[in-house]
Order: structure tokens, then sequence, then C-alpha cells
């Protein structure tokens, strides 16, 4: 069992920056990627950016050049580094930590999410 707590959320303006903390606990030793979700008004949840366990990362097109990933050494937490904020980036961002290995069967972990508002 895998227990995901994210934070860092908040109302920012146009064009500012927050980090997204998630801290993993449970069993974590055999995670095969961790990343970001969110979930906007009137949207469907799209994927933000993930990274794998060897430092290979993806990031959807509408954070490039914006939103950085990264995990720290023990891989026990992730961040979302957010700059550049748009109204757009409003949305609920979910924690995600998937086992992936064992195709087809994945195991996906999901924290609660925090609230990630870009308005003036």
């Amino acid at each position: 069992q895998v227990k995901l707590v994210e934070s860092g959320g908040g109302l920012v303006q146009p064009g500012g920056s927050l980090r997204l903390s998630c801290v993993a606990s449970g069993e974590i030793f055999g995670i095969d990627e961790m990343g970001w979700y969110r979930l906007g008004p009137g949207k469907q949840r799209e994927l933000v950016a993930t990274v794998t366990e060897t430092g290979s990362t993806n990031y959807a097109d509408s954070v490039k050049g914006r939103f950085t990933i990264s995990r720290d050494n023990a891989g026990n937490t992730l961040y979302l580094q957010m700059d550049s904020l748009k109204p757009a980036d409003t949305a609920v961002y979910y924690c995600n930590a998937a086992l992936v290995k064992y195709y087809p069967t994945r195991y996906d972990y999901w924290g609660q999410g925090t609230q990630v508002t870009v308005s003036s």
C-alpha cells in the first residue's frame, strides 16, 4: 500500500509560481513512475508531467518550458515547480505513483489532490 499526500497549492496571480510537493509513504520500493495529473473546471483529467525510475521525464505540451518535475534522491518526495502560471493551469493537481513493469497489470496510487487557482 502506498500513501501519497500533496501540498503546496494555493491562489496565485497569472505569471506567478508555485511548488507542489507529494510525499510518498508505505510500500514505495517498487514504484516505476511518479507524476502529476490535473483536473480543471469543465475538463477531463490530464497528465501534466511524469518522471520514471531512470529519471526520464515527460510533459504535457501545455506546460513545457514552464513546469519542472523532480523527485528527491530517496524517491520519497515528488515536486512540481510551476512557473509562469496561467489561468488555464487552474485545476486540482493529483500526485500519482505507478507500478507498470508487470504489464498488462498496472497499479496506480493517488493522492487527494491540491487546488491550484491562477487568477488576478
